[in-house]
């Protein structure tokens, strides 16, 4: 019996003991669903500025962050599932996390489900598990419109800024040592303060995954039009919602939501809420959705029809 299959197998027994002898469902309950019934709590780390995916849009009405976005949705459909394996409704609390910190977020137990822009790589997957791919990426640079910098290859002598913890880090490092352009590399706290620190010119350009680059322009409507994001693509960075290694049950159960949500046709719904429609602040980002990740939402739709 294949991991995949048994992990399935655990997960309708929760729910038929659920249905049964609610008592019982925590007994046969493993991992990070065990938790959260044990605790009635999920805990849900965010991103403060990784607009359109994880991003705080003002506050509610208790004063707590008003925590939204493409990912945000995408794990609360997570949640929905989550709640109907463990047999009891399950308070979602949010947790906000940096570049830095989110993978020590999850490893540690601090939150369950990271709901961000995490590029799902092999290295990265020696720690934590990833959902199917929710998003496909590129590095890119955004400059100054009218800047001399038009690529990659005329960073020589000048100061390019890149957020702490990313990936992007690596392989804007690693571009200019293999091919020998003299080029300052700085790091900023998170995403809002890379941009910052190129809108006071004490970088020349910021190397990030471009959509997150197309939000912090759209979320700018007072300057974003005097940056524009180089056509350039220094690398592939497929996205997913991150939680722990070695828990078959959730990692069989987030699966399946996405194969629901695939076939039901409401992950193309929820991708043109965020990057076709308007964004909470009136801006558009007009990204259509790739062909690769076309394919991969109906390859999803097809496992989930079987």
């Amino acid at each position: 019996m294949s991991l995949r299959i048994a992990s399935r197998v655990i997960l309708t027994l929760a729910l038929v003991l659920v249905a049964a002898r609610p008592a019982l469902a925590v007994e046969v309950l493993t991992g990070t669903l065990k938790s959260a019934a044990e605790r009635g709590e999920i805990v849900i780390g965010y991103r403060e500025s990784s607009i359109p995916f994880s991003f705080v849009e003002g506050k509610r009405t208790d004063g707590t962050p008003r925590v939204v976005g493409y990912a945000i949705d995408l794990c609360g459909e997570i949640v929905d599932d989550m709640q109907k394996a463990v047999g009891r409704p399950l308070k979602v609390r949010y947790e906000p996390v940096t570049s830095e910190t989110r993978i020590q977020a999850v490893t540690s137990g601090r939150v369950d489900l990271e709901c961000g822009s995490t590029t799902a790589n092999a290295e990265r997957r020696r720690q934590v598990a990833f959902s199917p791919i929710d998003f496909v990426s590129a590095t890119k640079l955004l400059v100054r419109r009218g800047a001399a910098v038009t690529s990659y290859r005329d960073l020589g002598g000048r100061t390019v800024v890149v957020t702490a913890g990313t990936t992007n880090d690596r392989i804007v490092r690693d571009l200019l040592a293999r091919l020998k352009i003299d080029a300052q590399v700085v790091t900023a706290p998170d995403h809002a303060a890379s941009y910052a620190m190129v809108k006071a010119g004490k970088a020349d350009a910021f190397a990030l995954d471009d959509i997150l680059l197309y939000g912090l322009i759209a979320s700018d409507p007072a300057d974003g039009s005097s940056f524009t994001v180089l056509p350039d693509k220094l690398s592939y960075e497929p996205y997913g919602i991150m939680f722990r290694r070695d828990d078959p049950a959730l990692a069989s159960l987030v699966s399946d939501t996405f194969a629901r949500l695939a076939e039901s046709r409401e992950l193309r719904w929820t991708y043109e809420r965020w990057f076709l429609k308007r964004l909470p602040n009136g801006e558009r980002l007009d990204v259509p959705m790739s062909d690769d990740l076309r394919v991969s939402f109906q390859l999803l739709g097809l496992d989930a029809g079987q």
